[in-house]
């Protein structure tokens, strides 16, 4: 496995991460299966992948207790990444964004409790809360740090300014931001500021949420309580202009002897050696073919010729509905 260097934190972490989510919640819930999850992280694992993100609010906590469960044996070898932010209702709903010191150590030692670890290594703040100076946050977060709980901090979903102002407060290790074939809005003023200032760049949802996959070809493929379905991209017209981006994608993927999913990650990880891209999945099939995007090699024509087909903006529609994307690059 090859790895990577997350900025000048010293932080090394797996080129292909594991994006645990989908595990507990959102993608085809249904169809969840936690000793099939635990497989799927331990064949990560022996592959010699390490880095595994997780949150609080994944399945509801449940998610960090499935990771917990699957590296309770192996915690050496894993650099363990959660999160805390998103304040939901008892019954899932999606309340608030709390960044307060008072939340920020509840959070974390919800977490450890949940996860079973003594400390957490790369802790980020899942988005920014409006109502809560960055400093206050990153401050409470820097406590973690010197009580030994955390040793890596990182934000999410954070503005260039916000990030700087962080940064002055505390070293950020990396911020993790959803970045993609049809999701480039990072590379305008995220990924030169992050650059600028020696911070990694973990990328969430690298492959469009599934989409880039080429495993979609009408709303009828995906389940009726997938999260999915509310997502702009995947509605009406947008579905099918998406589409017709994928096919390009295939047939690029067909031409190069590989997968549309290894051509999408290869092209994330062909963006810059601090970029660590974190693919989620719950099958182990799937788990090795993104992990055979470590043999997919972009030349430069070919990446010119991507950015031809598939510039900045090409997408059709936006990342999240109107109240989520309120809450991303704050």
């Amino acid at each position: 496995m090859i790895e990577r260097a997350l900025g000048k934190s010293g932080l090394r972490v797996s080129a292909i991460g594991l994006g645990c989510m989908g595990m507990s919640e959102f993608y085809d819930p249904k169809q969840m299966d936690d000793a099939e999850s635990i497989r799927v992280i331990h064949r990560y694992l022996d592959a010699g992948g390490n880095l595994l993100d997780t949150a609080d609010i994944y399945g509801m906590g449940r998610n960090e207790v499935l990771v917990g469960k699957a590296i309770k044996d192996r915690r050496g070898q894993v650099v363990l990444a959660t999160k805390f932010g998103n304040v939901r209702g008892p019954n899932g709903e999606f309340l608030s964004v709390r960044g307060d010191s008072k939340y920020v150590r509840e959070c974390c030692d919800a977490s450890l409790q949940r996860l079973g670890v003594d400390v957490i290594d790369l802790y980020y703040q899942h988005r920014v809360d409006p109502n809560t100076p960055i400093e206050e946050t990153v401050g409470a977060m820097a406590d973690l740090v010197k009580a030994g709980k955390v040793r890596y901090l990182g934000l999410s979903e954070a503005a260039p300014a916000t990030i700087r102002r962080a940064a002055t407060v505390h070293p950020i290790a990396a911020l993790q931001t959803e970045y993609s074939l049809w999701s480039r809005e990072a590379e305008a003023e995220i990924l030169p500021s992050v650059r600028e200032l020696g911070i990694g760049f973990v990328a969430y949802s690298p492959l469009g949420r599934g989409f880039l996959t080429g495993q979609f070809k009408s709303i009828d493929d995906l389940p009726p309580d997938d999260f999915r379905r509310h997502a702009p991209r995947f509605q009406g017209e947008n579905f099918q202009k998406n589409l017709d981006l994928v096919t390009t994608i295939e047939q690029l993927a067909m031409t190069k002897g590989c997968t549309p999913s290894q051509l999408a990650l290869g092209w994330v990880l062909a963006q810059g050696e601090d970029i660590a891209p974190i693919p989620g999945t719950k099958r182990a099939r799937y788990l090795d073919e993104n992990l055979g995007a470590l043999h997919v090699w972009l030349t430069p024509e070919e990446l010119e010729q991507i950015d031809r087909i598939l510039p900045a903006g090409a997408a059709s529609g936006d990342r999240y509905d109107a109240q989520a994307m309120q809450s991303v690059n704050k």
